[in-house]
């Protein structure tokens, strides 16, 4: 059964940041899932993934950075905030998560957080921080390996700092690094990458790809799915082995 809350879901939170609480019965896993730069958490890309993931008994949490509720309130677009001010967003929201965990021990889940292409770009940076211990993996959709048609602008800091397993979905024709691009890229050991045939920024292929944005966008949920239940095995087995 999924469950749609927003903001006072978590008694104990605060509610400066919008948030959307998805959650179905008997979850084995939690996400924290982050939107890109031009789309808030409300967006098709954002439902379905998380529509996806519900169905595969995981419980998520999807939010707005500042500027996002921002341009919503006044209607205006305004850019995003600089990666300080998303960090710090991003932060409160694992922050507050981990702490209403703690009070529900019963119900404690495993936690895992990724984005949409910004936000998995902010997702990615926390997972290098040592403070986050609680995080079990990240999850990136459309990393924006460099702003567009500025190739030589390289965003790989988080990529090779990261503490924590990264599974990166990326179309194999995405103008923010491209298969052919990450080749050439020296990334964590930590670090896996899906390469989805024909597929855009958006995770979008061409008709003449014989794939539609339907199926690769499934492909997405399946490889979270995956690589979540695989990082849950390691830990149960290590923790066994204590």
């Amino acid at each position: 059964m999924n469950k749609e809350q927003t903001n006072d879901a978590l008694a104990d939170i605060k509610p400066q940041i919008t948030r959307l609480i998805n959650n179905v019965d008997d979850a084995k896993a939690q996400v924290i899932f982050a939107h890109g730069a031009g789309a808030d958490m409300y967006h098709e890309f954002m439902e379905k993934i998380t529509t996806g993931l519900n169905s595969a008994g995981i419980n998520v949490i999807r939010f707005n950075f500042p500027y996002m509720d921002k341009r919503i309130a006044l209607g205006k677009r305004y850019p995003p905030d600089r990666m300080p001010k998303l960090l710090d967003c991003f932060q409160t929201v694992v922050d507050d998560y981990v702490r209403f965990q703690s009070n529900n021990t019963k119900n404690a889940l495993p936690l895992f957080i990724g984005g949409k292409s910004m936000g998995s770009r902010v997702a990615a940076t926390l997972a290098g921080v040592e403070v986050n211990n609680k995080i079990s993996g990240v999850f990136c959709l459309g990393y924006p390996f460099h702003p567009t048609k500025k190739p030589e602008v390289l965003r790989l800091e988080p990529l090779q700092k990261t503490l924590k397993p990264i599974l990166i979905v990326q179309g194999e024709r995405d103008s923010l690094g491209s298969k052919l691009d990450i080749a050439n890229y020296k990334l964590n050991d930590f670090c896996q990458c899906l390469f989805l045939t024909d597929g855009d920024h958006s995770l979008k292929p061409r008709v003449k790809s014989g794939f539609s944005h339907q199926q690769h966008i499934e492909s997405a949920i399946k490889s979270i799915e995956n690589f979540i239940s695989e990082i849950m095995l390691k830990q149960n087995v290590l923790g066994k082995d204590e």
